[in-house]
């Protein structure tokens, strides 16, 4: 017998058929002897349609009530699935955040506190299953509150730690995690196995597969997460540490995967003075409007000559950054903020590049063999991204799949 938490997407939950195939999945689950809880998100569509009306209530809405009304479409959607499942004879019953409680603090993006299982234990007792909307939590002050876009993963891998599950599944449109976008890349192959470390990086770097927040406590909570198909019933990718790879994998990839991300915008500032304390100057106020700034690059031509500063920011920030940057352009002392939206991001991921030098360098080679011009560059531990322009987004990313040896031999 297993512990498992089933979490269930947007487009899994669309509409009543879609909700009784549901049913007939945890009924399955539960049918093997396992113990279920499910996570489920609002139908699809649903969110982005309660933030649309209160966007429209108010252009400065309270964060509080916003959270009352958005928090809806999940609770709409676990009652239907406990009703469908009670049809099933399948005894089922939800329970809304602040009835287990998940303690959380903050509104529209808070972070989860903690979690009480004691209701959950209870339930098993019973053989029940409990239906929790994901998305929400319980402030210490008896609000709701809810977790941020994206955030149903996150109540799940925190429902999962909490319960002491032996795994977390989560269910959604795609059968499993890619080596890259199958709809770029028709021979892309879709991964058995894959690490905490490199689906943190592919989620951050534009792979929409999982949120970046739930992949990163997945990781410290050593929670194995399995992404699956609800409409195909067919092995998904297995999420778990290096150690899991290392015992079941010998040999793998140097590079696990290719992401491309379009919600960049390059910011450049012209004419800055050579002088300590000039960049500061620069991201101290962005960090103070909460902008996250990514790849950086700084060119100056000789010494005491005025140089430039190129960045990348979320295109939804790039007019809140130009605006604080004018704020102090003439502290600074810059000539000009130039401006672009016409990148991507594309990066190559993978735990192999610990021990193998020039990943980099066959990266720069392979596009710049098809003429592609870099535009900025950043690194980590286990991944490199380049910023291009934006008509290369498909292109770059065939050649680097191939380039790489990603691609699936048995593809048509």
């Amino acid at each position: 017998m297993a512990r498992i938490v089933m979490k269930f997407g947007g487009t899994s939950m669309a509409g009543i058929e879609r909700i009784r195939h549901v049913s007939a999945l945890v009924k399955r689950e539960a049918e093997r002897g396992n113990q279920v809880a499910v996570v489920v998100s609002a139908m699809a569509g649903e969110t982005d349609r309660l933030v649309q009306l209160c966007r429209e209530a108010a252009s400065l809405y309270d964060p509080r009530e916003y959270d009352v009304v958005v928090a809806s479409g999940e609770q709409v959607t676990s009652g239907l699935l406990a009703i469908t499942l009670q049809g099933m004879g399948v005894n089922a019953r939800s329970y809304m955040g602040w009835q287990l409680p998940i303690r959380a603090s903050g509104h529209a993006a808070a972070l989860i506190d903690h979690i009480d299982a004691a209701v959950l234990e209870r339930v098993f007792q019973t053989g029940g299953i409990a239906v929790i909307p994901g998305f929400q939590g319980v402030t210490a002050e008896g609000d709701l509150a809810t977790l941020g876009r994206g955030g149903s993963d996150t109540s799940a891998v925190a429902l999962a730690a909490a319960m002491k599950a032996d795994r977390c599944d989560i269910y959604t449109d795609v059968d499993g995690v890619y080596t890259t976008d199958p709809r770029i890349v028709p021979r892309a192959r879709k991964l058995d196995l894959i690490t905490y470390e490199e689906m943190l990086e592919l989620a951050s770097v534009g792979a929409k597969v999982l949120q970046t927040r739930s992949v990163g406590l997945a990781m410290r909570t050593n929670m194995p997460l399995q992404v699956l198909s609800s409409f195909e019933d067919r092995p998904g990718t297995l999420i778990v540490g290096d150690e899991a790879i290392e015992d079941r994998e010998m040999e793998r990839n140097v590079i696990t995967g290719i992401a491309h991300d379009k919600n960049e915008a390059m910011v450049t500032l012209t004419g800055l003075p050579d002088r300590a304390g000039t960049v500061a100057e620069i991201f101290s106020p962005l960090a103070e409007a909460s902008i996250n700034v990514d790849m950086i690059v700084q060119a100056s031509p000789r010494r005491d000559a005025e140089s430039t500063l190129t960045f990348t920011v979320p295109r939804a920030s790039l007019a809140h950054s130009v605006a604080e940057l004018e704020k102090v352009k003439e502290k600074i002392g810059f000539a000009d903020i130039v401006t672009d939206t016409n990148v991507v991001k594309i990066s190559a991921v993978g735990v192999g590049m610990r021990s193998n030098a020039g990943i980099a360098a066959q990266m720069f080679r392979t596009l710049a063999g098809r003429g592609i011009n870099i535009l900025a560059i950043t690194t980590s531990e286990i991944k490199v991204s380049v910023l291009i322009p934006e008509e290369y987004t498909e292109l770059a990313v065939r050649v680097l799949h191939t380039a790489y040896g990603l691609d699936a031999e048995d593809a048509a």
